[in-house]
């Protein structure tokens, strides 16, 4: 049954706020690259990311960036994934995509672009020191963190949280549950994929989590903020997000589901109509070194490298149970479980 809520900027409304923004300058009180470093850089010019991650985080890791190539100019577009790909999908009908950088959710929507020839190959310099799987054979696109999607209660109002997929649509929790919607989000899209594809959930597992009557937020953001606050006790999430809030106080937990976790790993990949080829490659190699992903993790990210610690509060990766199905069956299942899930759960 569908119930939907915090859906309430209107389509051109929504157009008018995803406005591209130039981020500032470095902050100071980030730990500045080796002078060397800035000094000899002759990098220049101005790159253009199209990107699902959270403003702040960006904003961050812009100004952090900036320490290391401090002539490059960042500008950003960040939108949800589904409206990402509805925005390249008109440049690329008028003229040409406008972006240099697409960072978004899930590698089935960069599969896409490299089915469709739009992404430059490019191996990032400390690929040997990433964790297997996230990067692309092919080295059209790299994974930037591991997020998984969990379970989250409030703990003032849930004694006993959900510890499975399957138990959500226990009648205990009717009315409580609220989660991300799979045509914005790419990560609540991919999700809906894997747990279709898994032949113990699946479209009857839809249909049962429909009766429940779960709130659809319009992503994972307004998920963690219902949790958070006790609307919607139940959510749906990515767990960074929970962490985050944990952080500042909020009566919020987890549960990492026994049938095991879906996850995306936020790849990032360079349009082959980039005017900005190098800078934009210095971006991803900044992203995905030491450095950028010791940044990651103190944003509560797992990240995908092994040599630079996990979140507090964070599970190991090898004591998370990884849902991790065929990349090219998830892409081509895609929109038949995206269907489903609209029209058994909301």
């Amino acid at each position: 049954m569908k119930v939907r809520a915090y859906a309430t900027v209107a389509a051109g409304a929504l157009a008018a706020m995803m406005v591209l923004s130039g981020c500032g300058s470095a902050d100071a009180n980030t730990n500045a690259a080796s002078s060397d470093t800035a000094k000899d850089s002759s990098l220049s010019g101005t790159i253009t990311v199209y990107t699902s991650e959270p403003q702040d985080k960006l904003n961050e890791l812009t100004r952090d960036f900036n320490q290391v190539e401090p002539n490059v100019k960042v500008q950003v577009f960040r939108a949800g994934t589904g409206d990402l790909n509805a925005r390249i999908e008109s440049e690329q009908a008028n003229g040409g995509v406008k972006a240099d950088i697409l960072w978004a959710a899930d590698a089935s929507t960069f599969e896409k672009y490299k089915k469709s020839d739009s992404l430059a190959a490019y191996q990032p310099k400390e690929a040997d020191k990433l964790i297997s799987g996230v990067a692309d054979v092919d080295h059209y696109y790299t994974g930037t963190r591991v997020i998984p999607t969990v379970i989250a209660y409030n703990t003032n109002a849930v004694k006993s949280a959900p510890k499975s997929w399957k138990s959500l649509a226990d009648s205990q929790y009717n009315g409580k549950i609220v989660m991300p919607n799979p045509s914005v989000s790419g990560a609540a899209a991919y999700n809906a994929a894997v747990w279709y594809m898994d032949k113990n959930l699946g479209e009857q597992w839809f249909t049962d989590l429909g009766a429940n009557k779960p709130v659809i937020a319009d992503s994972n953001g307004p998920v963690s903020q219902a949790v958070a606050s006790g609307t919607q006790p139940i959510g749906v999430v990515v767990d960074y997000l929970i962490r985050d809030l944990k952080s500042k106080g909020s009566p919020v937990a987890v549960s990492y589901p026994s049938e095991g976790v879906p996850f995306v790993s936020e790849p990032i990949g360079i349009f082959k109509s980039t005017k900005n080829e190098k800078a934009a490659q210095a971006f991803i190699d900044y992203v995905l070194s030491e450095r950028g992903q010791k940044l990651a993790v103190k944003q509560n990210y797992l990240p995908v490298r092994n040599d630079v610690g996990s979140p507090e509060g964070a599970p190991a990766l090898d004591k998370i149970k990884l849902l991790n199905p065929d990349l090219a069956s998830v892409t081509s299942t895609k929109s038949e479980a995206l269907k489903s899930f609209t029209d058994h759960v909301g």
